[in-house]
């Protein structure tokens, strides 16, 4: 979600990782084999995840729960490939002897409306998805006190947009997972549950005899042992919400 928690010290570490990336990147040669990824083009299934830091992750500070919805995926035998402009920046190990799908659509930061006015021009770069994983829709809005009815309205349209794209997508949209208890506020903890209301009602409306809006419950169970800070994800929390993807994920995979 927001990306200005960060403390000065994981800035610093970020701008490292971030350094050793690009080195690491400019070191590869075009001859490497992918005939085991994951991520190619026949894939069945094009998943894009969706969002804004709980997306992105900045591994190893805090996580996404992109690498373990991808074990999921893998020891589960589907055919699938994550989309997105963006790649990830961290490091992951193989498993069962594939490298990690990196792409996804997550901006630390990035409130709903930022979202939207980018969604097009990520659509049309990165390829249009069969599913799209709508992490904590409107979440960076609500912790920096934006109106309330921008949120509704922008998640609203975002949804419009992908089945414009794609009229028979499927949107598989979170429910938000809390922050830590001490950090949410009365006032918070009053707009996450009417937002989890509202965003119930969304998936209902804009479902049809041909695009399904499937709300995932990331709200209960969720607890404080999830989190790394106030509001990102550890291990144990990207865990979580990969378990809570992949429940809904097996019932609509192809």
């Amino acid at each position: 979600m927001i990306s200005t928690f960060f403390s000065v010290k994981q800035l610093l570490f970020f701008m490292f990782i971030c350094a050793s990336a690009l080195l690491f990147i400019g070191c590869e040669t075009d001859d490497t084999d992918y005939s085991n990824d994951q991520n190619q083009p026949h894939a069945v299934n094009k998943i894009m995840p969706l969002g804004a830091s709980r997306i992105q992750g900045l591994s190893p500070i805090f996580e996404s729960y992109r690498y373990e919805l991808w074990k999921d995926l893998v020891d589960g035998g589907w055919s699938f490939d994550f989309i997105g402009t963006e790649v990830e920046i961290g490091f992951y190990s193989d498993y069962q002897g594939i490298p990690f799908d990196t792409d996804h659509q997550g901006k630390g930061g990035w409130t709903s409306g930022q979202i939207l006015e980018d969604l097009a021009a990520s659509l049309e770069k990165a390829g249009v998805p069969d599913i799209v994983l709508f992490s904590s829709p409107g979440g960076n809005d609500l912790l920096n006190d934006l109106p309330y009815v921008d949120v509704i309205e922008n998640v609203n349209a975002i949804i419009d947009l992908l089945q414009q794209v794609n009229p028979d997508i499927t949107i598989v949209i979170e429910l938000l997972a809390p922050g830590r208890t001490d950090f949410m506020t009365p006032e918070l903890n009053e707009l996450f549950t009417q937002a989890i209301d509202d965003i119930s009602s969304i998936a209902i409306e804009q479902s049809d005899a041909n695009s399904q809006v499937i709300p995932v419950n990331m709200h209960t169970g969720f607890l404080d042992d999830y989190l790394f800070d106030d509001i990102h994800y550890n291990k144990n929390g990207a865990v979580f919400i990969a378990d809570r993807y992949y429940e809904v994920l097996q019932n609509i995979l192809n």
